[in-house]
């Protein structure tokens, strides 16, 4: 069964979710019934494939298994000898299950949602090994934060410590009720944009550019601006979605969206499309091979640095979508925009090119636009098809 797929699952979720209403409204602790919901929850999502399933398990064994071994073995010691090989342990089922798929017709070990629960996992050992996470992870807060079903297929990645702050707190009755409106609200807005609007750009748009002839100019620009917003209105809904069940639960799981389409340039859409990943690549990636390079003394020049920083991290996210040609040229396309923006951002600080007022503030939310869609005309792989 699909996370958010039908309306058979949202009405299992009321069902499944009531107890944790009334607890909610009562100001009872419900977290533990939550965990048992979760077991169902998975148990209906993975229900169609075995193989998943027990993918699922042995994924989470392997990860919990790490964390508690690397907390173990850093409470012993400060050196950091074994870091990057548990890094290497915990993203290795990952990098498998996204390379076998290119070797074999047979993957047992991805399953739905591997991506995410890696980033939780890698996330964890990391926040150990900066001395950010020291005392002893329960076993049962652990996996919850790793299973934790609305946000188990797509994300919003969550933060570890965030998340245990809010298991910690105490929720009154008047202060859930607000949860449960904005959750409520927020399933309400997933709706709106998944199941109309999105739906309705799918449907009554892209699926009619096969009448104007592909190898027409109009056919590629019609597809591009028609592909970036349904692409943006369908995956804000699920993230709606996610985050009003996990309101509902009573936990704020990140937002994922912040307008991205208003976006000045390129680094102010990375800091509003797709929250939660941008954020992870940008503190367990390239913040820490700007940290690493600067420690080195390798190169000198920050602005070289930089750079190299950007290309590593969006070649690394594009190629995280997949092997498929327009996802690594995806990366590099990113890579390139960000290196050019900062070439252009350094030069505007000194010369004043680019003055700062309303027009050029309205003139630099259409140029990003459209270099934004762009990108997603080549995430699409439409550019590389030869017929509708």
């Amino acid at each position: 069964m699909t996370p958010y797929g039908s309306f058979t699952f949202f009405f299992i979720l009321i069902i499944l979710l009531a107890p944790t209403v009334v607890l909610g409204l009562r100001g009872k602790r419900f977290h533990t019934y939550n965990m048992i919901a979760t077991i169902i929850a998975l148990g209906l999502i993975f229900s169609s494939s075995l193989q998943q399933a027990v993918a699922l398990i042995v994924f989470t064994i392997w990860q919990v298994v790490l964390i508690k071994a690397y907390l173990a073995y850093r409470r012993n010691s400060n050196s950091n000898g074994i870091f990057y090989g548990v890094v290497f342990l915990s993203i290795l089922p990952l990098v498998v299950s996204k390379v076998l798929p290119y070797l074999s017709n047979v993957n047992l070990i991805g399953f739905l949602g591997i991506s995410y629960l890696t980033f939780k996992g890698t996330q964890i050992i990391m926040e150990i090994r900066d001395g950010l996470i020291k005392k002893e992870l329960p076993l049962f807060q652990l996996l919850y934060f790793i299973l934790f079903f609305p946000t188990i297929s797509s994300g919003p990645i969550d933060r570890y410590r965030r998340f245990e702050k809010e298991l910690e707190t105490q929720i009154k009755g008047d202060q859930y009720k607000q949860l449960l409106y904005d959750g409520i609200n927020k399933i309400f807005r997933g709706f709106l944009y998944k199941y109309i609007i999105g739906y309705s750009i799918n449907h009554f748009f892209i699926a009619n550019l096969r009448f104007i002839e592909h190898s027409h100019f109009q056919h590629h620009l019609y597809y591009m601006y028609a592909y970036s917003l349904y692409l943006f209105f369908d995956f804000a809904g699920y993230s709606a979605f996610a985050i009003g069940v996990s309101y509902i639960m009573g936990v704020k799981a990140p937002e994922n969206f912040n307008k991205p389409f208003i976006s000045r340039n390129i680094k102010d859409f990375w800091n509003r499309w797709h929250l939660s990943l941008s954020f992870w690549f940008r503190d367990y990636v390239y913040m820490r091979f700007v940290f690493w390079m600067t420690k080195k003394k390798w190169i000198k020049n920050r602005n070289l640095v930089s750079n190299l920083g950007y290309i590593l991290l969006f070649l690394i996210m594009g190629i995280w979508h997949g092997l498929e040609i327009q996802y690594i040229l995806y990366g590099i396309y990113h890579a390139l925009l960000m290196v050019l923006y900062n070439s252009f951002e350094r030069f505007n600080k000194k010369h004043k090119w680019w003055p700062n007022n309303k027009f050029t503030h309205v003139a630099a939310i259409i140029i990003t636009f459209h270099f934004i869609c762009f990108g997603f005309y080549i995430f699409s792989g439409q550019l590389f098809q030869k017929g509708v």
